[in-house]
């Protein structure tokens, strides 16, 4: 059985590509900010979990860089609506 998404609210069918960007960018930032907190919770001793925790942060710097890709291209959309 495959779950079928809810209904789309007025707000949601209605952003505006730049709102929709900066929410991604927004969520993008919160999941690196989660990464670094787990990685730094992490229980766990010795050469693997280091490495371990270097490839977290490593994604977590790839989520807070595509979160500032988006943060600019929002603001691109903006200027470019904006000087029409």
């Amino acid at each position: 059985m495959t779950a079928i998404p809810a209904p789309r609210t007025e707000r949601e069918a209605r952003y505006e590509p730049a709102e929709g960007l900066r929410a991604h960018s927004a969520a993008l930032l919160r999941h690196a900010d989660q990464l670094r907190s787990g990685a730094v919770a992490l229980d766990w001793k010795g050469p693997q979990a280091e490495a371990f925790r270097w490839r977290i942060e490593a994604l977590a710097d790839r989520c807070a860089t595509a979160a500032a890709g988006l943060a600019r291209s929002a603001e691109q959309l903006d200027a470019a609506v904006r000087s029409r």
